[in-house]
């Protein structure tokens, strides 16, 4: 798992797409956004809110909206990844594409940044229980961990969110799901050993790893 010591490193490390990002990089910090790093990826915020998440895939650079269902596109072009109820995403190409795009992503972002400062989301579905927002920008954001976290049971899944939930701040409840993440691509619970010695915490914290 690639590790970056902040958004500088993550835009300098880049061996494809360099250009697309660095072009949506300028617009995001244009438009007035906070720039950070988050689950590994530059992460973009207005209002205390995680509005944008710059990322490459193999055929593509991709702009994701974490509150892309919120927004209105002017021209429809908005992806929703898999059954993701919030997050949208432009796939981009080309740095012409980037370029030729700038009206309509500016468009886009300006959008976005009214949906947080209106402190708008969408509500969950009545028989789902709810991820803390945390998390839900989290398995939008990662497709390894969202693909692990939702190959956990129903019972862990809601282990994890409830021990995330219970967090008063953001932040800790961010360093909490970072903290998780080894158990989860492990495809462990909250509670589950992770190191053989024993089948439950608090003997098996997930530090010692030497036969018993």
């Amino acid at each position: 798992m690639d590790t970056f010591a902040d958004a500088d490193d993550w835009y300098a490390r880049r061996e494809s797409w360099h250009e697309e990002v660095a072009a949506l990089r300028v617009m995001a910090l244009e438009a007035g956004l906070t720039e950070t790093l988050k689950w590994r990826h530059p992460c973009y915020m207005a209002h205390g809110k995680n509005v944008l998440i710059i990322g490459v895939r193999k055929a593509h650079a991709v702009a994701s909206f974490l509150s892309g269902a919120l927004i209105d596109d002017p021209q429809g072009r908005l992806v929703q990844p898999g059954q993701d109820r919030s997050v949208r995403y432009l796939p981009l190409d080309s740095l012409d594409q980037v370029q030729a795009d700038r009206a309509y992503l500016e468009t886009l972002l300006v959008r976005a940044i009214e949906v947080a400062r209106l402190g708008l989301r969408v509500e969950p579905l009545p028989d789902d229980f709810e991820y803390v927002e945390e998390l839900q920008e989290r398995l939008s954001a990662d497709p390894e961990f969202a693909a692990a976290f939702e190959a956990l049971t129903p019972g862990r899944r809601r282990g994890y969110n409830l021990h995330f939930g219970r967090a008063k701040q953001s932040a800790t409840r961010e360093s909490r799901i970072t903290a998780s993440t080894e158990r989860i691509l492990l495809g462990k619970g909250h509670m589950d050993c992770i190191c053989g010695r024993s089948k439950h915490k608090p003997r098996c914290d997930g530090t010692h790893r030497t036969p018993a």
